[in-house]
């Protein structure tokens, strides 16, 4: 891989083991759509595979921030792995900006906890679930990387339910402490306060923020496991947006358990270097966790609809790397041997 410079200032330099042969891609259903991609489902040397197809733009200005933006995206996936990241298999640039990463079938978290509600989950498997997240949020930081929109729709469940894993690296960057980075980058509904503009919701304006704004958004996504309710219940994301930064609300804490509340309300705090590291929240998780759970989390057993439903995006980004599956119960993987086709016939007919 060449160095960090050269992928921000839009050169497209990529080691050759990560370089995806478009030949050997072959484009099946879509699986998920956002406003900077659309997501399918495909196979790449006889593997199946989730294929983001990136927007390029049409002027000058927006293809250059697209690029930057894609390699970016690239870059960090490259970097990194652990088993709670998805797994990055390769890219390629022409005939369009391509990411491929492994297809995980068990949908987004998102997409899990809508189908369970109004239940709640286990508490042993929220918070195992939460460990997930939180290790691979540790990893990101360790390698000085902020992934900047960590909500449930960014979390993908494997097949068995038994493991999340982070995804859509898009608004990832690198931390700086000198550097001013883009505010309002995000989710509203997730975003940490400091993220905001002294003018309220402004687009573009830069701001000094660090790492600790994945914390809060860890805090809102833990919230949101253990409840099983959207975050800011009754308002709307800019509502929402407003009152956390402006007003400090928070969703209640009452009626967590002592431990979990003492985790979540120091990760949310407003202070930014009051909230604890990622480090710290797995040591606490763990002790809760070594508390009340059995000696394995174990996902509750869930029957799907048939259907893909594929949810509108609240923010830049996609729901990507949701798998879906038949009526039959087999994935459209199946059905895609018959008729397979290439990435340029996907390009033709979706652009």
């Amino acid at each position: 891989m060449g160095s960090s410079n050269e992928f921000y200032s839009g050169d497209f330099n990529l080691e050759a083991k990560w370089v995806i042969d478009p030949k050997l891609l072959f484009v099946g259903p879509k699986i998920g759509e956002g406003a900077h991609a659309k997501v399918y489902e495909g196979k790449y040397r006889d593997q199946n595979v989730a294929i983001k197809i990136v927007h390029r733009g049409e002027s000058p200005e927006e293809i250059a921030k697209k690029e930057a933006r894609y390699a970016r995206e690239i870059a960090m996936l490259s970097r990194v792995q652990h088993k709670n990241l998805v797994k990055f298999i390769g890219a390629c640039k022409e005939p369009v900006m391509v990411i491929v990463t492994e297809l995980l079938l068990g949908g987004t978290l998102r997409k899990y906890l809508l189908n369970f509600r109004p239940r709640q989950l286990e508490m042993h498997v929220a918070v195992g679930y939460a460990l997930d997240v939180a290790r691979a949020m540790e990893c990101l930081h360790s390698h000085g990387i902020i992934h900047r929109d960590l909500k449930p729709e960014n979390l993908i469940l494997t097949a068995d339910h038994k493991t999340v894993k982070l995804a859509d690296f898009g608004l990832a960057r690198e931390e700086s402490l000198t550097e001013m980075m883009t505010a309002e980058t995000g989710t509203y509904r997730w975003m940490a306060p400091e993220l905001y503009s002294t003018v309220t919701l402004r687009q573009g304006e830069k701001k000094h923020y660090n790492h600790k704004v994945d914390v809060y958004s860890f805090a809102i996504v833990l919230w949101e496991l253990i409840h099983n309710k959207l975050p800011f219940e009754g308002m709307s994301n800019l509502q929402a947006a407003y009152a956390a930064a402006f007003k400090n609300v928070r969703p209640s804490s009452e009626n967590l358990p002592h431990e979990l509340a003492m985790i979540v309300t120091s990760c949310w705090n407003e202070e930014p270097d009051a909230r604890p590291n990622f480090r710290e929240i797995i040591q606490m998780l763990l002790h809760y966790l070594l508390a009340i759970a059995p000696a394995e989390p174990v996902a509750p057993a869930q029957t799907f609809s048939s259907k893909n439903m594929v949810l509108p995006p609240e923010s830049p980004g996609t729901s990507s790397l949701m798998g879906v599956r038949d009526d039959s119960g087999e994935t459209p993987g199946a059905a895609m041997e018959d008729k397979p086709r290439g990435l340029c016939f996907c390009f033709n007919q979706c652009y």
